[in-house]
């Protein structure tokens, strides 16, 4: 009997899980129809994607709001579709905001449903894991310290690994990466600058980025820099900043790769998120930082809704700060020197250390998780 199972991702990291999720659930079996809201590598595994992804990509407490009539159109026309014709299973990927208020309402029809990539609620307002009590059949977490915390709650959890660490290459040969980017400066330390793909975030970070960049050349002439541009939009966007603030800096501006861009760093500068996770698993040395609007800030602050002393991932893991963190105001182009200068400066043992820690938390994320993920799915739901 043929499946239907309804999958939603909002972001480009969450249309490659879901990608790869789809490919390890069709060898159990080939018959499964997917459909729901898809990037371009879900569709190309055969999901029908009803909205375009970017409908979902909003970030922020503030930013959203602009989006949410739409936001709230789409998830009642989804809600109205599913009751209709409901599918075998929900499965949400990342997108929580989203995701999990359409998961309760399925449930609530008899729809069975989960969800891949734990939302951070240990990290903040942690009130949101009552609501998944009764909306969420089976969470699948990407870090072994999440199951714990669901099982607390009542919430079946099964910890899968993360993809990236089974996907990314520990410590790969930076000449070999330099010759696929095209890169054929002899500069001794190469800085890849990532400052994000979404447009706001690109507009508040990569000019200190650039501003910082210029400051390092100045005292280091042998850098050279290379920036990833996720999408054309992106690549208009960095373009346009480039020659506003550094028309002279020698930099090497790629279409995507930045993947290939990390490996042939000495040195990453970029913004919080899954990149800084990426980085840690290629084995790369990172500043990372972060700006979310005013009010944005104000509100995480003043309500207190952060509950982890660090916002990346590698330092949260363990538990101890690995990467610089420089968040909102202290995103300039000064304090944005000083903390690349002080990796530069490590010496072979500290070096060591924090590399080595690394390479410990990657091969706890290696669980072959796309495959971990879908033999759960299998078990709990008998897909």
């Amino acid at each position: 009997m043929i499946k239907r199972i309804a999958i939603i991702a909002g972001e480009t990291s969450g249309d490659i899980l879901a990608a790869r999720l789809i490919k390890a659930l069709h060898i159990h079996n080939p018959d499964l129809v997917f459909e729901g809201i898809a990037g371009p590598e879900m569709q190309s595994m055969g999901c029908k994607s009803l909205y375009p992804m970017e409908t979902l990509s909003v970030m922020g407490l503030v930013e959203v709001l602009k989006h949410l009539p739409t936001l709230i159109k789409v998830r009642r026309e989804l809600i109205q579709r599913w009751t209709q014709n409901p599918p075998d299973l929900f499965i949400g990927v990342d997108a929580p905001d989203f995701n999990l208020p359409l998961a309760k309402r399925l449930h609530a029809k008899g729809i069975k449903t989960a969800h891949y990539v734990s939302p951070s609620v240990w990290a903040w307002r942690q009130g949101r894991v009552k609501k998944m009590q009764d909306a969420i059949d089976l969470m699948l977490t990407l870090f072994p310290f999440e199951v714990e915390f669901y099982r607390q709650h009542q919430i079946k959890a099964v910890f899968v690994g993360h993809p990236l660490a089974d996907e990314i290459q520990w410590e790969g040969d930076r000449w070999v990466a330099r010759q696929a980017l095209g890169v054929t400066s002899t500069a001794s330390k190469v800085i890849a600058l990532l400052p994000g793909s979404r447009l706001g975030e690109i507009e508040r970070l990569l000019p200190p980025f650039l501003q910082a960049a210029e400051q390092l050349i100045q005292r280091y002439p042998e850098c050279t820099f290379i920036i990833p541009a996720a999408h054309t939009k992106a690549r208009i966007a960095i373009e346009a900043l480039c020659k506003q603030y550094s028309p002279e800096l020698p930099i090497t501006l790629v279409n995507g790769q930045s993947r290939t861009v990390m490996q042939a760093a000495d040195y990453i500068l970029l913004a919080s998120g899954t990149a800084v996770l990426e980085g840690m698993l290629s084995g790369r040395l990172m500043v990372a930082a972060y700006q979310v609007a005013p009010l944005t800030a104000w509100l995480l602050r003043t309500f207190k809704l952060l509950k982890v002393k660090y916002v990346t991932l590698p330092n949260n893991l363990a538990n101890e700060r690995l990467v610089p963190e420089l968040l909102q105001e202290q995103v300039n182009a000064e304090n944005i020197v000083i903390e690349m200068e002080k990796l530069m400066a490590l010496t072979p043992t500290e070096r060591d250390y924090c590399l080595g820690r690394f390479k410990t938390l990657q091969q706890q994320l290696q669980q072959q998780a796309s495959t971990t993920a879908a033999a759960a799915i299998v078990q709990q739901f008998n897909i």
